[in-house]
């Protein structure tokens, strides 16, 4: 769940062109354990934006190793809010 966290921040971070803080994780589903060796991929996407926030949709897949078979092990929506040098919320930037 961390490294789910750290990686949807990236894109959160990108998004809101600073700093982020999550709020809220939901909908977290472990369909398999993670092994390992197991090459670990993070992929995130934003599926929904408001003034000071957004949601970022998030899968674990990974690499089975020797095989090489992908499997997807969880998913989960993770809620960032863009916040500033104290921490107050501040609204995203407009898109460019």
């Amino acid at each position: 769940m961390a490294q789910m966290d750290l990686g949807s921040s990236v894109l959160a971070r990108t998004r809101a062109r600073g700093r982020v803080a999550t709020v809220a994780v939901e909908a977290m589903t472990f369909y398999k354990p993670v092994h390992v060796g197991d090459l670990v991929s993070i992929h995130g996407e934003i599926q929904n934006e408001g003034t000071t926030s957004m949601r970022i949709g998030v899968e674990v897949w990974v690499t089975r190793q020797p095989s090489g078979e992908l499997l997807k092990m969880t998913e989960a929506v993770f809620t960032f809010v863009a916040v500033d040098d104290s921490g107050n919320k501040r609204p995203l930037p407009v898109k460019s």
